[in-house]
């Protein structure tokens, strides 16, 4: 049986921003060569230092988020929304494909652990980057698959992992997974916090999101926690 994500009921939704944020900041770039770009975070007081962050967009953030959670050097995932128009967007407005936004997941990572361009290869092999605005069942420019980057250096970063994957062999179709500067992250609800494994026995999670945690740990077996 192949199975759809299936909508909330937005009423059961939480809200609240994710652990609880003290302040949310604005980060401006005057890099050359990258567009001007304005970028809400989340900050909270035991944020970790010396980490960074990866924005990426590869289909159901329930995935992404599971997947990335069990790296070492990942520090955290979020869920939240980026590269589209509608402020403050809520899940079920996403869903509905109006708003330009993608799902996308926060990852904070300690770059002495992990690398941004390691991160980039492990996006690529968790989906499929080669379906225009769809992975498997889940159809939408919600969807898409995008890197969001946040400098110049992650830009170039981006740039040759994704030419470096599309010569791999790896993928039998033109990668159509874009690169853009972040303008804004939007947090998604805290219902979708670790949603994975706060709901093990959800028809979707089943059929899709364990498999594909499961593929992910024995390809890149060395990364586990």
């Amino acid at each position: 049986m192949k199975y759809k994500r299936p909508a909330l009921d937005p009423s059961s939704l939480n809200t609240q921003i994710p652990h609880a944020p003290s302040f949310v900041t604005e980060h401006r770039t005057h890099n050359p060569g990258v567009p001007q770009q304005t970028s809400i975070h989340t900050m909270t007081t035991t944020q970790a230092p010396h980490t960074e962050t990866a924005i990426l967009g590869a289909g159901c953030f329930w995935c992404v988020e599971a997947v990335y959670l069990s790296i070492k050097g990942v520090h955290s995932v979020r869920s939240g929304y980026a590269g589209g128009h509608t402020e403050h967007p809520t899940y079920k407005q996403v869903c509905t494909g109006t708003t330009g936004h993608a799902e996308v997941v926060e990852v904070t990572f300690d770059p002495a652990i992990i690398s941004y361009a390691q991160l980039l290869r492990i996006f690529f092999t968790l989906h499929d980057p080669t379906t225009l605005n769809r992975q498997g069942n889940d159809v939408g420019t919600q969807y898409r698959s995008v890197i969001f980057f946040t400098d110049e250096a992650q830009q170039k970063t981006a740039l040759e992992i994704r030419d470096e994957i599309g010569k791999s062999g790896l993928w039998n179709a033109p990668l159509v997974t874009l690169i853009k500067p972040l303008t804004i992250l939007w947090p998604a609800e805290i219902s979708h916090e670790n949603y994975f494994a706060q709901n093990p026995g959800n028809p979707y999670c089943q059929a899709v999101v364990a498999p594909k945690v499961l593929k992910m740990r024995k390809a890149f077996a060395e990364l586990q926690k």
